[in-house]
């Protein structure tokens, strides 16, 4: 039986075209107000949203305790920042994606994959890094207890798995050896070391953090 010719091409605009067209319309309007027309309203907002950029513009970041400021285009992720600005290398760039946790700071005491945030949106937020672990001669009992128990090998998720966990314990001392793996699922290690981790985050429990 031979194949139906298709129907001719009717004049005019489709559904979805118009439902396309329809929604775009509603968008628009819903973002002026009353009496305003869209480039009015268009104007309005430029002169409410100050601008940055393309140009550096001072960024001032509390690292560690320290205020640090520099000049950098806004485009630059906090993690850029940290290691090309201000020399503060203990953050990795691995995936630089958002998927490893090898770059993982504190941010206000919640661990952050430094990648995934522009510097400018740090500032005036205590910002975290695997340097401020080790105070007066003193190395905190997290990365000590990495140390101890030989839970690295490349080193470079290292700094990521023991911020994340010291962000763990800072919230809950009396956090359980599960609780801890579920703080750590964000981050990864290609050298599967994960048995040893567990040694130390389990040494770190029975000792309250």
């Amino acid at each position: 039986m031979p194949e139906s010719p298709h129907p001719p091409h009717k004049p005019g605009i489709s559904r979805r075209e118009f439902l396309s067209g329809t929604g775009l319309t509603a968008a628009a309007t819903a973002l002026i107000g009353p009496g305003e027309t869209l480039g009015q309203a268009d104007k309005a907002k430029a002169i409410a949203t100050p601008g940055f950029g393309p140009k550096p513009v001072a960024c001032e970041l509390t690292v560690n305790g320290t205020r640090i400021t520099v000049q950098i285009e806004p485009r630059v992720t906090l993690l850029d920042c940290l290691r090309h600005y201000m020399d503060v290398t203990g953050p990795k760039r691995v995936c630089d994606r958002g998927t490893c946790g090898a770059c993982t700071v504190l941010l206000n005491g919640k661990p952050i994959y430094a990648c995934t945030m522009l510097a400018l949106e740090a500032q005036g937020k205590n910002i975290e890094t695997p340097e401020s672990l080790y105070q007066d001669g003193q190395l905190h009992r997290v990365p000590a207890a990495f140390a101890q128990y030989d839970a690295q090998q490349c080193g470079f998720c290292t700094p990521g798995f023991v911020m994340a966990m010291k962000g763990c314990f800072d919230r809950n001392p009396k956090a359980t050896p599960a609780e801890v793996e579920r703080c750590l699922a964000g981050n990864i290690c290609r050298c599967g070391t994960y048995q040893q981790m567990r040694h130390a985050l389990r040494s770190l429990c029975q000792k309250g953090g």
